[in-house]
């Protein structure tokens, strides 16, 4: 856990292979509530590479004093990923 938001990450490593290797990460609102938008590759075990980019947005609650994990949301690929830019891009302009 966190007390910070910064400090929160989404690496995760098993057997000392970095499963979920976190890229980047933006914290869009910060507070008791924090949302924070995440760039990742997971490791094909299969293939031993790691996957093309993916995208989270994962929203943080603060309790007793770190942040814990409440909500996520998944994004696949970099198409869908454009396809949600562009619809966000037409919503914000009304």
């Amino acid at each position: 856990m966190a007390d910070n938001i910064e400090d929160v990450s989404i690496t995760y490593e098993e057997d000392g292979v970095e499963i979920v290797k976190e890229l980047d990460k933006r914290v869009l609102s910060k507070g008791a509530w924090a949302t924070v938008v995440f760039k990742y590759q997971d490791w094909d075990r299969a293939k031993e590479v790691y996957s093309d980019d993916k995208y989270t947005i994962r929203r943080y609650r603060k309790m007793s004093g770190d942040y814990r994990q409440q909500s996520k949301f998944n994004i696949s690929s970099k198409k869908q990923a454009m396809k949600l830019v562009e619809i966000l891009q037409e919503w914000a302009q009304d």
